[in-house]
């Protein structure tokens, strides 16, 4: 009985002891590797993670007014087990972005590199995201439609390495193709004509399908995503073995890069990131993107109603883009949405807003968005001119669209008894507007509109500003 109430006390302490630490990996990773570099310091201080990627079908673009691709949901993953934002910057050239790097003009590099001997002693790398190698990337024969077996298509394309003696392949300044062109020219014992080019990998991939140039190399994830652009390309012959692909940080920075990788040990293993793997080089449904319209990759086009919104604006005063965020909060440019509160169409405009612009259920997408634009504009005057940075103001106004202005003014007299400053949005009013859902807040003397729901407030201004840096990013002005 004794050996048994020993054994009891002692599985209780370790169970307390246990509940003593940190709480998940992240606060575990955090703090093992904060005091092992600044960057992971100064990137949790600051809330903010910088990382360069490139635009393409694959990594980064906007498909319907969402953000989507491979490296940016695993870069939003990681940014949110981490409890910070995600700041993406898009660089094509792979050079800059590597300059950036070391600059620490960015946090991390998530451009789908492949780890070489040569780049680890320029950066310290993550564990890798997935492996890949080397294609050639050729074009099928101008009537492979129409001739009747595989074998006679096969005739037309090179297969065997040896064949690019004395043939021309372009490929990207800056990446590991040209070093695996010319160790393949050595081992074959003839000259391959290597040809670096300022243009990205999917723009010579394009190049071989138009018929400008005859081959370039890409990795054949990458490839693979293209033969859905273009069919008439051909990327199944290999000139490496299998290679990783990780992410990069600035060299020495390993508390960021152990951080990075005790996410990515465990997300590896959970349902979503296989998902996130099969959508963009599995999932046959991807095809759907390519040929879509509002595909900012291949289509330009963020809705049906671009050309409606971007006339809009200027009943606003604002970046068109900035606009159709809001509408993509609102109903993503769904024209007939009414939601639980009676608020319909693509703006969301509650019926005695509808009714004083002379609309009704019956109006035209275009007049929904006139309408919205309107009112956007008369939240404006009705806001003090005290608030004067324009990127503030645009915040106050976003959050009277949602919550009303009268809550926002609540707001403002919160943030000037409590020391903070009445004009200005992130880090002052945003804190009350998120608190007046607490007794403490909105019994206050000062607040004339009491109770507001504003987590919502806080996060719809801030989902529609990280939203527009997407479109920015990603979509022509």
């Amino acid at each position: 009985m004794r050996l048994l109430i020993v054994i009891l006390f002692s599985a209780l302490f370790l169970i307390s002891c246990n509940r003593g630490t940190p709480e998940n990996k992240k606060d575990k990773a955090v703090s093992l590797h904060k005091l092992k570099d600044r960057a992971l310091d100064r990137m949790m201080k600051n809330g903010k993670l910088r990382a360069v990627t490139d635009y393409s079908s694959v990594n980064y673009l906007i498909y319907r007014g969402q953000p989507i691709g491979y490296q940016y949901e695993l870069l939003k993953n990681l940014t949110d087990y981490l409890g910070v934002d995600l700041e993406m910057v898009i660089e094509k050239d792979l050079d800059k972005s590597m300059r950036m790097l070391k600059k620490g003009d960015v946090d991390l590099m998530a451009m789908g590199l492949t780890v070489t001997s040569q780049r680890k002693k320029l950066f310290t790398f993550t564990d890798p995201i997935l492996t890949t190698e080397q294609v050639l990337v050729q074009r099928k024969p101008a009537n492979y439609q129409k001739m009747r077996t595989k074998d006679e298509i096969e005739s037309h394309l090179l297969r065997n390495q040896i064949n690019l003696a004395d043939k021309i392949v372009y490929v990207q300044k800056g990446t590991i193709f040209a070093q695996r062109l010319a160790a393949l020219a050595d081992e074959i014992g003839d000259t391959i004509y290597i040809i670096e080019e300022d243009k990205d990998v999917e723009e010579l991939i394009a190049a071989v399908a138009r018929g400008e140039i005859d081959y370039t190399v890409a990795d054949k994830y990458i490839a693979l995503i293209n033969t859905r652009y273009y069919p008439n390309i051909d990327v199944q012959t290999a000139i490496s073995f299998p290679q990783n692909v990780a992410w990069a940080v600035k060299k020495g920075q390993t508390g960021l890069a152990d951080t990075i990788n005790v996410w990515l040990d465990s997300f590896k293993r959970t349902l979503l990131f296989r998902l996130i793997y099969n959508k963009y080089f599995k999932n046959i449904r991807a095809a759907k993107i390519v040929k879509s319209r509002y595909n900012s990759f291949s289509g330009g086009h963020l809705s049906p109603y671009d050309g409606d919104i971007k006339k809009a604006s200027h009943l606003v005063g604002w970046d068109w883009r900035l606009l159709a965020s809001v509408i993509y909060q609102e109903s993503e440019f769904k024209p007939n949405v009414r939601s639980w509160v009676g608020a319909y169409g693509l703006m969301q405009l509650m019926p005695e807003t509808l009714e004083k612009y002379g609309l009704d259920t019956l109006s035209s997408p275009e007049e929904q968005i006139n309408a919205g634009a309107r009112y956007l504009h008369y939240l404006d005057k009705q806001l003090p001119p005290e608030i004067s940075d324009s990127v503030q103001r645009i915040k106050f106004v976003l959050a009277s669209y949602n919550a009303g202005i009268g809550h926002v003014l609540d707001a403002r007299r919160l943030a000037l008894k409590y020391g903070k400053d009445p004009n200005v949005w992130n880090g002052n009013v945003d804190f009350f507007i998120l608190n007046l859902s607490d007794r403490f807040y909105y019994h206050d003397d000062v607040v004339q509109y009491g109770y507001v729901r504003g987590e919502e407030t806080f996060n719809f201004v801030k989902e529609i500003f990280d939203r527009f840096e997407d479109y920015k990013n990603l979509i022509k002005d």
